[in-house]
């Protein structure tokens, strides 16, 4: 004879679950709830119709349900999350997850790539990725193959559809896992000195020009996040983004986000269009997520102009995020040279701050270099000022550009850089 004790200790079966299933979606479809906008009123139906099924199961006109919390939480991954991904999404250790086929969905975790064993039908893709894209107002068909879209958690999905990708629609979930708000955060996590943490602190009191570079997932926006946040509440601040992704608490500030452009082919909003709205906004200091093309020009004459800005770059080095820096310009347009660039970005950029991955999966500021404005045959002279050997970065002999910026705040650097005085003394 089974018991109900001996019906708990089993897995939930897929006839059971489909039959909650369906009777959870009708409630909802009568009583018109949108389940992701909707999702603790679609948890109070799913809780009343296992209930209600677990108790007819006494009777014994239906099967039991083995466990009534994971029953729950299975529909509500189903009907109001994102079905088999949403454990994925849930798990604090899973930084990006992504499908490459049917029977290769990866995760990564703490820096490194693991392969599932999660298989999913197309239609569940599809199912998948239009849900995924319902909250976003951004679509994806034929004519606009590529999407990229922040899920209701900020999270950032990028899809590429079938027929541009061999064989599979490519899905990239990345994570938004908040590990740090402020710079003395990434001291706690082992990515930055003490000593490196209260310079770049007292560089963006000051309202130096800093560029954030680095690879893929070597923690840009976080950084850049931790730089915001340390921005004097009294300063107005407008930022430009591909999708919303940076968060940080600041009393006075306006983000602002691209759009693709409608059915018709019109409405479309550029990240170059937003850089350049951003400075009718009355900024005190502009911040743009990442520049990938020619926005770069336009980020670079607003920081000639005297306002303050940051930004993030991929580059593999300081050196080449200047580079970097000097040719997606170019890009803007036959009359741009690089005549006028390079010495524009000489003058633009006070800092680079390059991060990477170590081999551990760790992410950690590998080098600090300040950009004095000189150039000498056409190449930007840098000036180290921390740098990583092994796990630590050590203080070089290099200091900053435009000190007078940081005696105007009553900032002493070289105090500062020597250790011997913290940014809350200004």
């Amino acid at each position: 004879m089974t018991t109900r004790a001996d019906a708990e200790a089993r897995p939930l079966p897929a006839e059971l679950i489909e039959q909650l299933d369906a009777r959870v979606r009708e409630v909802v479809r009568r009583e018109g709830v949108d389940p992701q906008r909707d999702a603790a009123v679609v948890r109070r139906i799913a809780e009343t119709v296992v209930r209600d099924h677990d108790e007819r199961s006494l009777t014994g006109q239906v099967l039991p349900v083995p466990d009534v919390h994971a029953a729950v939480g299975e529909l509500l991954a189903r009907v109001s999350g994102f079905g088999v991904l949403q454990p994925l999404l849930d798990d604090p250790t899973v930084e990006e997850l992504w499908i490459n086929a049917p029977d290769r969905v990866f995760v990564a975790r703490h820096g490194r790539h693991e392969l599932t064993n999660l298989v999913l039908s197309h239609a569940q893709v599809q199912e998948l990725v239009e849900r995924m894209l319902k909250s976003s107002g951004r679509r994806i068909d034929l004519s606009q193959p590529f999407v990229d879209a922040m899920l209701p958690d900020g999270h950032r999905l990028h899809v590429v559809l079938e027929g541009i990708s061999r064989g599979f629609s490519a899905v990239n979930v990345r994570k938004f896992t908040v590990r740090a708000h402020r710079l003395q955060s990434l001291v706690e996590l082992g990515s930055l000195s003490q000593r490196a943490a209260a310079f770049l602190e007292a560089s963006v009191k000051a309202g130096l020009n800093i560029l954030v570079a680095g690879g893929t997932q070597a923690g840009k926006t976080t950084m850049l996040n931790c730089l915001a946040a340390a921005i004097p509440g009294g300063e107005r601040v407008v930022s430009a983004e591909e999708v919303f992704e940076l968060r940080f608490t600041h009393p006075d500030w306006v983000a602002l986000q691209t759009r693709q452009q409608g059915l018709e082919g019109t409405g479309e909003v550029r990240l170059r269009d937003l850089v350049k709205e951003s400075l009718r906004m009355r900024p005190s200091r502009l911040i743009v997520g990442e520049v990938r093309a020619e926005e770069c020009l336009d980020l670079l004459l607003a920081l000639n102009a005297g306002l303050p800005g940051m930004c993030t770059l991929h580059a593999n080095s300081a050196r080449e995020a200047l580079v970097k820096t000097c040719t997606l310009p170019l890009l803007a347009g036959e009359n741009i040279s690089a005549r006028f660039v390079v010495p524009t970005v000489a003058a633009s950029v006070d800092l680079v701050v390059h991060l990477g991955i170590d081999e551990s999966g760790v992410r950690r500021v590998n080098e600090i270099v300040g950009v004095p404005g000189r150039v000498e045959n056409d190449v930007i002279e840098t000036e180290p000022i921390f740098v990583r050997h092994g796990h630590e970065l050590r203080r070089t002999g290099g200091l900053p550009p435009r000190l007078e910026l940081f005696e105007r705040r009553g900032i002493d650097v070289h105090g500062l850089l020597s250790g011997g005085a913290t940014v809350g003394g200004q």
